[in-house]
């Protein structure tokens, strides 16, 4: 293969990445509803690129269950379902607090000082109700401890998780009260990191899982 070939399939293969990673951004925060058609043409032209790379992010697509191709219809969105939000959610249960413990034996100091800071941060967006800035840095939040686990395969799994339930957990800082609660509980995490106690912190994230998931269910009753 010619270094001029290398180039040209590095090239389709970064574009359909972004094309990719676009569609299912837009899934995931829900801009694509299910039972959408995604018609390759118009995608085409919204992103201003050729059908090829569209067809070839629909594919991946399908192989993540966020889309569905079928006669006649071609690729329909499915999205993500509230049995796939409750699935998520108990995962995130079990394996969140494995890695909040294992954080707590590895954080280092410059670990938890970060940590502090996007809380501060989190109080100050919490006064002004800015709720897009807030599921912006719950996210830093959670990947800070993610990464403080020291493993790889515990950051990715549970990176992906928090990417599907974007919404879910948008829509669950909505419930009156939520804000003031979710900082309650990240100062108790943010503490059991400081105090460097690996089974304090192993509860205190679990518990902040459930009582986000079960503010979500109560907001979509």
């Amino acid at each position: 293969m010619t270094k001029e070939s290398e180039l040209a399939l590095s090239h389709d293969a970064s574009l359909r990445n972004k094309v990719f990673k676009y569609i299912k951004t837009q899934i995931i925060k829900g801009q694509y509803n299910p039972g959408e058609s995604l018609v390759e043409s118009k995608l085409a032209e919204e992103l201003g690129v050729s059908r090829t790379p569209i067809r070839e992010a629909i594919r991946l697509l399908e192989l993540e269950g966020l889309v569905e191709t079928t006669p006649n219809k071609g690729a329909v969105v499915l999205g993500i379902s509230p049995k796939d939000v409750e699935d998520i959610y108990a995962i995130r249960q079990l394996v969140e607090g494995l890695a909040a413990r294992w954080a707590a034996e590895r954080m280092t100091p410059g670990d938890k000082k970060e940590l502090q800071k996007v809380l501060d941060l989190m109080e100050f967006y919490a006064h002004r109700q800015d709720l897009d800035e807030l599921a912006n840095l719950d996210n830093k939040f959670h990947q800070i401890i993610f990464e403080a686990s020291g493993s790889k395969i515990l950051n990715l799994t549970l990176s992906n998780l928090h990417q599907y339930v974007q919404l879910a957990r948008l829509e669950s800082l909505k419930v009156p009260d939520r804000i003031e609660q979710t900082l309650t509980e990240h100062r108790c995490i943010v503490e059991s990191f400081l105090e460097g106690n690996p089974e304090k912190a192993e509860q205190a994230l679990t518990r902040h899982v459930r009582q986000a998931y079960t503010n979500y269910k109560n907001r979509n009753k």
